[in-house]
């Protein structure tokens, strides 16, 4: 065990070898090779090391070298799920971005009114892209829909009761519930109905002194079918009315007009509840909207500024590089049934025989040899929109599928992870599966060179 321990080298032996990386503070250097090192150490205390000490220090240059060059990386979504949380969700257009990058270079005015050369309003620059794009009156953004959610309850109801349906206390992914977002705003949760039936007298008779808001929340994630009943978004308006109290709607997924125009599962689009004016509606900008990660607050001018003037507002409000994203995404919206610059409505429509079509055109050019070993063919596929967006259908995709004799669907899915990019797939029934409902068509040829170059 001594022995071994011996053969590592010092810290100070490795920084020599890597001090041409001088583009890396020494301090991270450092961290990464006693990272190493740790590891190592371990194996030596129980006679597991392979290497002599030469070998030792030319592994953990080169683990060193491989995390100079960044941990975040580009990779290729072949899951099929387009709106893939672990991947980032929406997919931003390269126009979107090459035009955001312009103003996001040096310094840009995004808290200064170059026509009175006084300090300007950073909500500005996006509120007539949605007054026209959903017809609301005002809007704001912050860095994510929970945030959104969790400073609309705040602002109407800190400590007083939220009447919300049984069956529509969600939890997404990550652990975010409902109950426990309108606990951290202020709130106290006043659950009426029963999980699988809600009717309108259950929330009128929870009403009294100390409501203080009716929230209405989009089940984007699962439906509950069989014998239901969940009180509509039309009917809590209208009880709010009556009983003159704030209705909010959350939305999620927050598709801007009504996705089946593109052949997509029917969503609640946007414009139609802005039509029923509820109060405030809040909904996701990295999920249908198709930009960057943000939480789409609208309702009237007054509330809008009631909740900058809150103080959770300064700790969750988007910087430059959201707002600039998320303006150019906002910008080229045009026609939901053209889908145009919005990349995720672009490919959660592509037909399957177009998908098909691209599958088999990467396989023609790949050798039969490879072909064969693999066992690579085309194959129909069923995908979800993920992020618990458009849950109840699944949404027709092809790929391709590896049914190799020479690697386990595992070791394959390593190798492709392992790619420069790497390629994410999925295995199902052992086998290895890239599906193209979320791979962007110039990535086909990469994919293509990957599979001759890597795995031939």
């Amino acid at each position: 065990m001594n022995d071994q321990l011996k053969i590592l080298p010092s810290v100070s032996k490795v920084l020599h070898e890597v001090k041409h990386l001088t583009d890396i503070n020494k301090r991270v250097l450092t961290v990464w090779i006693k990272q190493e090192l740790s590891k190592l150490r371990i194996k030596a205390k129980n006679s597991k090391l392979e290497f002599d000490r030469k070998k030792i220090i030319h592994q953990i240059v080169l683990m060193v070298i491989k995390k100079s060059e960044g941990s975040l990386k580009p990779v290729i979504n072949g899951t099929g799920i387009v709106l893939h949380t672990g991947l980032g969700r929406a997919p931003l257009h390269q126009r979107v971005i090459r035009n955001a990058t312009r103003t996001l270079e040096g310094y840009s005015n995004l808290e200064f009114n170059l026509d009175t050369g006084k300090r300007g309003n950073r909500q500005s620059h996006l509120n007539d892209y949605f007054k026209g794009l959903t017809g609301t009156h005002s809007s704001l953004v912050v860095n994510n829909n929970a945030a959104a959610v969790l400073l609309g309850i705040n602002t109407l109801a800190n400590k007083k009761e939220v009447i919300v349906s049984r069956g529509q206390e969600v939890e997404i992914g990550g652990s975010f519930r409902i109950p426990d977002i309108i606990e951290k705003s202020g709130g106290i949760l006043k659950e009426v109905g029963s999980t699988n039936r809600t009717h309108r007298k259950d929330i009128e008779n929870a009403i009294n002194s100390n409501t203080g808001l009716l929230l209405w929340v989009h089940t984007s994630n699962y439906k509950i079918q069989g014998f239901t009943k969940d009180i509509s978004l039309e009917t809590l308006v209208d009880i709010g009315r009556q009983k003159r109290l704030p209705v909010m709607a959350d939305l999620g997924s927050g598709a801007l007009d009504q996705v089946s125009d593109l052949g997509l599962p029917k969503e609640y689009p946007v414009r139609e509840v802005v039509k029923l004016n509820p109060q405030i509606i809040t909904f996701s900008g990295d999920k249908l909207l198709g930009g960057p990660q943000s939480g789409i607050i609208l309702g009237s001018t007054n509330l809008m500024q009631k909740c900058i003037q809150n103080p959770i507002y300064r700790t969750i409000r988007c910087d430059k590089f959201t707002l600039s994203l998320l303006e150019e995404t906002l910008k080229y919206n045009k026609d939901t049934n053209q889908a145009n610059q919005n990349l995720t409505l672009s490919l959660l429509a592509t037909p399957r025989k177009n998908l098909l079509k691209r599958v088999k055109r990467v396989i023609e050019a790949l050798p039969q040899k490879v072909v064969r070993l693999y066992g690579i063919s085309s194959v129909e596929t069923e995908v979800e929109a993920g992020s618990g967006s458009l849950p109840v259908k699944t949404i027709p995709s092809a790929g391709m599928v590896f049914y190799s004799k020479k690697y386990k669907p595992s070791e394959l899915a390593k190798i492709f992870r392992m790619c420069d990019p790497s390629i994410i797939g999925y295995i199902h029934g052992n086998k290895f599966f890239l599906d193209f409902k979320s791979v962007l068509p110039r990535q086909d040829k990469i994919i293509t060179s990957i599979i001759q170059k890597f795995i031939s």
